[in-house]
């Protein structure tokens, strides 16, 4: 790993959707350990150590450093990725690299998760002090009380209490120069990223207050409230965690059913949604999420391309009932009829004159019933 990027893990196929994982100031990419690998089947998880902790270099940030800093280097390892947009959760500082992000870089986050985090973090001189007392003893104070800090009592995780330890005071210090200098409150309202927005209810780093503020600022974001969680609520409350955060990032399925509304018409869509039973309902829901939530909203065909694709594949297989639903669906994505008529005309030099045949006298149905 180079040491002019943060250090990292990749979790996931690389096909899937990728998912940047922010950790909270003093732990490392430990603290998504009980989260990360499940999120990892949906998505392509790349979860990041700040400067100073865990594998990334001490050097990468220094005295006066900002929040928009670290930020900074979250997109350069995005970029060393060739991850262009991303969804992005983050822990307490990591979150508020995600706001920072979400104001900032808008373009670059396709959705956002502030997990115990905050806009502003109680004024610059608790991190100030905190700062100078590292810079002139270290951590191991910090390991003394990373408990009461981060967990309720009588629970703890040794790994990340130890990696608070591990820490290297520099860097550590000037991540509380970046927390001391930050304050977003009067940007949230300019977040345009679906966000969601999780308290812990013991918090007492990042009060639930905080998150409400958030949630109130930012238009159309979900806040989640975890009884029992402290501060670092994705190692102490995992389940609860990954279960807000499977249905925020599952949002795909409302995108989705948008898309497939414009494609196929409210008239199929309603009769689809009418027809469901307990039975295929997980299977509508897949349709929603993986088909016309992931593969029709990317950008990289344009839905008349993918409407003559489609077209190719159903006359290939032999699927005339769903052909007639994607002719109309290709008028829709603006096919004329002679357009329709030539991509059958190749499927027949490709898939055979009979499929064609067959294709031709469905379409021609299809077209028929605009003169109705």
């Amino acid at each position: 790993m180079t040491e002019k990027l943060l250090n990292f893990r990749a979790e996931g196929p690389d096909s899937a959707p990728p998912l940047l994982l922010g950790p909270s100031l003093g732990t490392s990419y430990a603290l998504w350990d009980k989260v990360a690998p499940e999120l990892s089947v949906t998505h392509r998880v790349i979860r990041w150590d700040l400067p100073g902790h865990g594998g990334s270099a001490p050097g990468l940030i220094g005295p006066g450093a900002t929040v928009g800093d670290l930020a900074n280097l979250v997109l350069a390892l995005a970029d060393s990725l060739g991850i262009e947009q991303f969804a992005y959760a983050g822990v307490s500082l990591g979150g508020a690299v995600g706001l920072h992000l979400a104001v900032h870089h808008p373009e670059r986050v396709a959705s956002l998760a502030v997990i115990c985090s905050s806009a502003h973090f109680n004024g610059a001189k608790p991190w100030e002090d905190r700062a100078a007392r590292v810079r002139s003893e270290g951590v191991g104070w910090l390991v003394e009380n990373a408990d009461s800090r981060w967990f309720t009592p009588g629970f703890t995780v040794p790994e990340l209490v130890a990696d608070q330890g591990d820490v290297d005071p520099g860097a550590y210090a000037a991540c509380c120069d970046a927390l001391a200098a930050y304050d977003l409150r009067e940007r949230l309202p300019e977040i345009s990223a679906r966000t969601l927005v999780i308290a812990g209810r013991e918090d007492p780093a990042a009060p639930p207050a905080h998150l409400r503020e958030i949630a109130d600022a930012v238009a159309g974001s979900a806040l989640v409230e975890i009884p029992g969680a402290s501060h670092l609520a994705v190692a102490q409350c995992p389940v609860a965690v990954l279960t807000a955060l499977r249905a925020h990032l599952g949002g795909g399925a409302k995108r989705g059913m948008e898309v497939r509304r414009e494609v196929l018409g409210d008239a199929h869509v309603d009769r689809a949604q009418a027809r469901q039973t307990p039975f295929t309902a997980r299977f509508q829901d897949f349709i929603s999420r993986y088909a016309w939530g992931e593969i029709w909203t990317d950008p990289t065909l344009s839905r008349r391309e993918r409407s003559m694709v489609t077209l190719t594949a159903l006359v290939a297989h032999g699927h005339y009932d769903e052909l007639a639903m994607h002719v109309r669906a290709a008028r829709r994505n603006g096919l004329t009829a002679e357009e329709i008529g030539a991509v059958l005309l190749q499927c027949a030099v490709y898939c055979g004159v009979p499929a064609a045949n067959s294709a031709f006298a469905v379409a021609q149905r299809v077209l028929g019933e605009e003169g109705d």
